[in-house]
């Protein structure tokens, strides 16, 4: 039941598109160093933005929420966080926090792991850095917050850390000592871990981190600026549909782990574009802040919030981005949804 394992790892066939997406995301990478030579400032401003993003984000995508601004203020480390989802917001931007900043040089291990959950945790009553004690299922629920369906059975409590000791010792081996390709041994290596489920709780949250940091193991930088846990959020239902579908026979491995594969590439080829075209615009200082407002509104298929305007437009205030809103509404170009912090805009067809 490991997808590193040499015979199952050698059982996977990668056709030409699966290889030229590979190759596609990997000169992406080339770029980086260009970037960070030539626009420092914008880098710095996109990075502010990316880990507010990513603690709501990642958090939002377990049902832990709390208004845009607090989450900003917690971020910020301005304010204290008073309930319990603001807790949960606390303690992922910390565990976020040491990923960006010790991120290459932490070893994928069962002693990391642990110490990812223990941070998220740290401002709960309950402790973190703890195995399950029983068994857990990962479910899938209506609309209306009630049970729909399993969608997973985990490891078994009694045998989950053997299952996590085996991934440390596969994943290093798959990956420092056959040194087989890092767009292929990660997200496997993340599957697996969602498919143990260790913990109680948390087991999203910690996947998500361990992501960052395996990547930055293998310099793709591109979570440091650009929220992946956002982009995983905005496709949230291909997330968990993939994950689901390639958890399916995990026990006996003899899963399909294609659609995870194909998803995880798809997610970092989106943050390279952003990564590109937001130092792009920056560096050119492209049009009026006016226009640029205006251009990210067009971009936008889906309702969206202030805060994803300001995430496209790093530069530009939160007043001037309202301003030009009302103005667009007033044109009829846009019309809002909801009052308050939880408005959302939509263009008009």
């Amino acid at each position: 039941m490991n997808s590193l394992t040499d015979k199952y790892i050698n059982s996977l066939h990668f056709s030409p598109s699966h290889l030229s997406i590979m190759k596609k995301i990997g000169e992406h990478r080339g770029k980086q160093e260009l970037f960070f030579r030539q626009t420092p400032e914008a880098l710095d401003s996109l990075q502010h933005i990316a880990v507010i993003e990513s603690s709501e984000s990642s958090n939002r995508l377990e049902g832990i929420t709390a208004p845009h601004k607090r989450v900003e203020g917690i971020v910020k480390k301005e304010i204290t966080p008073e309930t319990r989802s603001e807790q949960e917001i606390a303690g992922y931007r910390d565990a976020l926090s040491l990923i960006h900043s010790s991120g290459e040089d932490m070893k994928f291990s069962v002693e990391t792991i642990l110490r990812l959950h223990k941070i998220i945790c740290s401002y709960m009553p309950e402790e973190g850095g703890k195995i399950k004690t029983t068994d857990n299922e990962i479910i899938e629920l209506h609309s209306d917050g009630s049970f729909k369906k399993v969608r997973f059975k985990p490891v078994s409590a009694d045998k989950t850390e053997t299952a996590l000791k085996n991934l440390e010792k596969n994943y290093l081996k798959s990956a420092v000592d056959n040194e087989i390709e890092a767009l292929i041994v990660i997200p496997l290596a993340i599957l697996d871990f969602l498919c143990i489920h260790p913990f109680r709780d948390g087991n999203g949250r910690v996947a998500r981190l361990i992501t960052l940091m395996l990547l930055y193991h293998f310099d793709y930088q591109v979570g440091r600026y650009i929220s992946l846990e956002r982009i995983f959020e905005e496709s949230k239902q291909s997330y968990y549909d993939t994950l689901e579908i390639c958890s399916k026979n995990w026990h006996k491995e003899k899963h399909d782990p294609f659609p995870w594969l194909n998803y995880f590439w798809g997610v970092l080829l989106k943050a390279y574009g952003e990564l590109e075209d937001k130092v792009s615009n920056i560096r050119s200082g492209k049009g009026s802040k006016t226009d640029q407002i205006v251009a990210a509104v067009q971009r936008k298929i889906v309702p969206f919030a202030i805060s994803d305007i300001e995430a496209d437009c790093p530069l530009i205030s939160r007043d001037m981005i309202r301003l030009v809103l009302r103005k667009l509404r007033d044109e009829e170009v846009i019309v809002v949804q909801g009052k308050g912090r939880g408005a959302k805009w939509i263009k008009k067809q």
